[in-house]
């Protein structure tokens, strides 16, 4: 593991060690960038602390490096400015002690020792600092321990974590979420005192529980933070519709998957394809409404019928009470809850151009999200026929490209547009134009007619005239 000297190394140090000598401030690296530093994980977020004004060593460092003064933000409110050179972005603020009121996770901020302000840190390997003063040039400063909870992979808290969490609740999340996204245990009276505080996230914003949820499911395996919500009765109150999902009814000795561990899985396998926080978020929810649409049927099992559009149907719901974007974002997630049981059915019958029609034309430019959705959702326990639904899978894809490469159907726009039929028949928007166009979408998909006007002419023309209307124009006059 690194000392202080290398965790420094970096020549930026040494122009915020000069700026602070020159300002005669006892200045540190705290938090973060120390703990990822000897983690030997890369970090370009540096917190500095200082005994004195953050905000004028912030402004002396950007002199130093030749930045203007509007390159610096300064918070006045929290005695905090931040700058950023080249990739670093940098936070400096002065040392301080904090207070809580009880119906606030917001303190009452007061000047402090370097001490006060490691106590105030919410883990104990959060609360490591290294100072870049010349005279104490790359002394690390452990108070809690937090060395050791790096070696020991632990979260812990540096005081009495009861008193910690019921300050501000949200270290509570905090903890689940690093725990996640470095593999840690969190320390058994730390993960006590999350079950014993947890009501006390009444008091937090959902913008900052969503926050942190979002970093737990962008983690690589994050099932293990929900597992740990779950585990803590987190879980249930941020977010009882998962918890539907948990547990095995069983009629006439069949019992149907434990939907919450199957949805886990699906989302560590889809963490394993991508980064994206959206097809996670289309993994978590891809079963969320089975709960309300399970049904036992004699001779046949358990059925989930319909569970895919109520799920879409839930999914702003979901994420207005999450305060998650309301915008093409959640149409995505929508879109993918709607369509996840597609590419399966097809993968299961002989797959007829139709169908792929129908596929390419409904998924359009997330055909390669509900795909790779589709293949995460794969979670039988008996390897071969995992293996058997994947090869199906390839198959299935196989044939997607064929017919797109013929028929470019991802981003479908029939020829015969409502401005062509008002045209053709002369009439104004109506009724009859949608009639019209819709047929002529089916007759397309169906594989009837190819996509074009030549070929489809006598179809518009019949359709239109099964409305009791005439064209006015011939196929002649159209492509010319």
């Amino acid at each position: 593991m690194k000392s202080g000297l290398e965790i420094i190394e970096n020549s930026i140090f040494r122009v915020i060690g000069e700026a602070a000598d020159f300002l005669d401030l006892e200045t540190y690296v705290v938090g973060g960038f120390v703990r990822d530093s000897l983690l030997g994980r890369e970090c370009k977020d540096i917190d500095i602390v200082c005994l004195g004004s953050g905000i004028g060593l912030a402004e002396e460092v950007a002199k130093r490096f030749n930045l203007s003064e509007q390159s610096v933000s300064i918070f006045k409110n929290f005695g905090t400015a931040m700058l950023k050179v080249d990739d670093w972005d940098l936070e400096f603020v002065g040392a301080r002690k904090e207070s809580y009121q009880r119906d606030s996770r917001k303190p009452l901020v007061l000047e402090g020792s370097l001490e006060d302000d490691q106590n105030r840190r919410d883990f104990t390997i959060n609360a490591l600092a290294v100072s870049i003063n010349q005279n104490s040039w790359g002394n690390l400063l452990d108070p809690f321990g937090g060395i050791d909870d790096l070696n020991a992979k632990l979260i812990r808290t540096p005081l009495e974590p009861r008193i910690t969490f019921s300050d501000d609740p949200l270290r509570m999340m905090r903890a689940v979420r690093f725990a996640t996204q470095l593999g840690f245990d969190i320390f058994p009276e730390t993960f006590e005192a999350l079950t014993t505080e947890k009501n006390r996230l009444a008091i937090i914003s959902m913008e900052r529980i969503s926050e942190e949820l979002n970093k737990i499911i962008l983690s690589d395996r994050p099932s293990f933070g929900f597992l740990l919500l779950d585990a803590c009765q987190i879980l249930p109150i941020i977010f009882p519709e998962f918890m539907k999902l948990k547990g095995v009814d069983t009629e006439e000795g069949k019992g149907h998957k434990d939907n919450f561990y199957h949805t886990l899985q699906v989302l560590d396998n889809i963490a394993k394809n991508t980064n994206d926080l959206w097809w996670r978020w289309a993994a978590i929810l891809h079963d969320i409404a089975k709960p309300q649409t399970k049904k036992f049927v004699q001779k046949k099992g358990w059925t989930f019928h319909g569970h895919e559009e109520m799920g879409a149907r839930q999914v702003p719901t979901i994420f207005k009470r999450f305060k998650l974007p309301l915008n093409e974002k959640m149409k995505l997630v929508q879109k993918l809850v709607r369509l996840h049981l597609r590419p399966i059915a097809l993968s299961k019958e002989e797959i007829t151009d139709s169908a792929l029609r129908r596929l390419l034309f409904e998924a359009g430019d997330e055909l390669e999200a509900l795909m790779t959705l589709c293949r995460a959702d794969i979670t039988s326990k008996n390897g071969e026929k995992v293996k058997k639904y994947l090869r199906n899978f390839d198959i299935v894809e196989e044939k997607l490209r064929e017919v797109e490469a013929s028929d470019s159907l991802r981003s479908f726009q029939p020829v015969f547009s409502g401005e062509v039929i008002m045209e053709v028949f002369d009439i104004g928007p109506g009724r009859e134009i949608g009639l019209i166009k819709i047929a002529i979408r089916e007759a397309i998909l169906d594989g009837l007619i190819r996509n074009d006007i030549a070929s489809g002419w006598e179809f518009m023309i019949s359709e239109g005239m099964k409305l009791d209307l005439k064209p006015v124009k011939s196929l002649d006059q159209m492509i010319s």
